[in-house]
């Protein structure tokens, strides 16, 4: 099963989607907006990815955080932030066959899904 986490309206989603449809992949997508994401979730994000590659800086999301905000991030503070502000992560996610890939690249996505 593959199961793409995202916002329906973000361009790298949009490119992604195309590109599985393309290739024929099969894959669930889950919006963020209308089904939420749980702590337990993002952790696992976190753990894998590494929070600071799951935290979307280049965002406006992150960009209206204060300053104090930024200056005292870490990854328990982090995952509290990403669960209640979903649109700060970083686009997509995909976990296909258990492994998690993040952003979207037609290379990474080819010998992710090649295998």
């Amino acid at each position: 099963m593959t199961i793409m986490y995202g916002i329906p309206n973000c361009d790298t989603i949009k490119k992604a989607r195309k590109w599985l449809e393309a290739e024929g992949v099969e894959y669930q997508f889950h919006d963020y907006k209308k089904q939420g994401i749980d702590a337990e979730l993002v952790k696992e994000f976190c753990l894998s990815l590494g929070w600071e590659n799951v935290l979307n800086k280049r965002g406006t999301t992150y960009r209206q955080l204060s300053q104090e905000q930024k200056d005292t991030l870490n990854e328990t503070n982090a995952i509290a932030l990403l669960v209640e502000q979903p649109s700060m992560i970083k686009r997509p996610i995909v976990r296909h066959n258990d492994k998690l890939e993040l952003g979207f690249s037609t290379a990474n996505y080819a010998a992710l899904f090649s295998q």
